[in-house]
């Protein structure tokens, strides 16, 4: 069963930036690209790093520890085909964003 949590207003949320929020217990990222919105897990596996507030560009996150880079539309690591990061199915509905937890 799939848990549905409000995490942030569209407006909350600019095109081309993103936002650290709480979802239930955990903590996500979720970015605004070309008009759709997308949620990875926010701790970067790297070494904590909040990855809510890397620098976004076009679809990269870069870690502001680290520099890990990852494609938010799915998690995949820029450089390691074997490393995929938590992502999360995103909804907007009536000017809200919804992400759902597993």
């Amino acid at each position: 069963m799939s848990n549905r949590i409000r995490v942030a207003a569209v407006a909350d949320i600019p095109p081309g930036t993103a936002k650290e929020v709480l979802a239930g217990e955990r903590i996500l990222a979720v970015y605004h690209v070309d008009g759709e919105f997308y949620a990875l897990d926010g701790i970067c596996p790297h070494a904590g790093g909040p990855l809510g507030e890397g620098t976004l560009q076009g679809n990269i996150v870069t870690c502001p520890w680290h520099g890990w880079q990852f494609d938010v539309t799915s998690g995949q690591h820029c450089l390691n085909d074997h490393l995929k990061h938590p992502c999360f199915p995103v909804t907007v509905d009536g000017g809200e964003v919804f992400v759902e937890l597993g």
